[in-house]
């Protein structure tokens, strides 16, 4: 493995899994971490998120190889900049940010001196905070590397061997395509389930009780991924405005779609539609990217 030393910036659900798997399969790797808050920095170090909590931001990154932002990404610059001053000459940057154009150039406007290789680990629960995370969250798991034009191959590769220890399979993509993919993939479904949530909870003519009382499989499942961390989500919607609005676009001219067979009492094509995307599922579970259980899996974290 290429680094001996890994600084953590912000220690919530993907940054104590960070911590949490160098420890278990890079045991010789030596970890630092730091979150600007203190009552997380106490429970982080209860729980050896990390192999030593530091005070400050500048302290975490002294003699770091490896520095990973772990923060929502609209706070991914202002995390940069509190240690732009502090950062060793040759330390590779990283994150684990939603988006990645946004991200990428606020991380290279704030760290002009360093290599910033951007990421994009595509795994996570509904859960946040110190006491979320686990070490095997990227086994079996894409993580998304987008690095620059002019990036240096080796940081690449080391980056990208850093993921692969930790259990995820990696990919390179542009920055750019990234974002209209995960808006497809995981930004609007995230919206559509903030919404429906919020929908049934404003209906004036069913009470919140029987919402919550008869929730079937489908709505129960809306909550789960509805109970995200809300200042993560608000940050990559804003950040990843563009490649959401293209594609809500899309999906709003779909739903058009249903609504009008619905109304014409198209049986026909609804079942187009519904054995489609059930095929699709399908191979979403072939490719392992979900599991088949009624409970996906997810009692033990997948």
């Amino acid at each position: 493995m290429s680094f001996q030393r890994v600084t953590i910036i912000g220690l919530g659900l993907l940054g104590g899994s960070v911590g949490l798997a160098i420890a278990e399969f890079l045991p010789g790797c030596a970890t630092t971490g730091y979150d600007a808050d203190p009552a997380v920095r106490r429970r982080a170090a209860e729980r050896g998120l990390v192999g030593r909590v530091c005070e400050t931001a500048a302290e975490a990154v002294s003699d770091a190889e490896l520095v990973i932002f772990c923060v929502p990404v609209g706070a991914m610059e202002n995390a940069a900049c509190e240690v732009a001053d502090a950062l060793p000459a040759g330390v590779i940057v990283t994150d684990v940010g939603s988006s990645k154009e946004a991200v990428g150039e606020a991380l290279r406007a704030a760290l002009p001196h360093a290599t910033v290789i951007p990421a994009h680990p595509v795994a996570g629960t509904e859960r946040s905070g110190p006491d979320a995370g686990f070490p095997h969250l990227f086994r079996h798991r894409w993580c998304i590397l987008t690095p620059p034009a002019d990036a240096d191959p080796e940081a690449v590769d080391k980056v990208a061997a850093f993921w692969k220890a930790l259990g995820a399979d990696v990919e390179l993509m542009d920055g750019a395509h990234h974002d209209l993919v995960l808006a497809v993939t995981s930004h609007i479904p995230h919206l559509i389930a903030y919404t429906i949530v919020g929908t049934a909870s404003d209906l004036e003519q069913v009470t919140r009780s029987e919402v919550i009382k008869y929730s079937a499989g489908g709505f129960r499942d809306f909550t789960r991924i509805a109970a995200s961390d809300p200042t993560m989500w608000r940050d990559v919607f804003l950040t990843n405005r563009e490649a959401v609005l293209e594609m809500l676009g899309r999906f709003t001219e779909d739903l058009t779609a249903l609504q009008r067979a619905i109304r014409r009492s198209d049986g026909d094509a609804l079942f187009e539609l519904f054995t489609r995307t059930r095929d699709i599922r399908r191979s979403i579970v072939e490719q392992g990217q979900d599991d088949a259980r009624p409970d996906f899996g997810r009692s033990d974290h997948g």
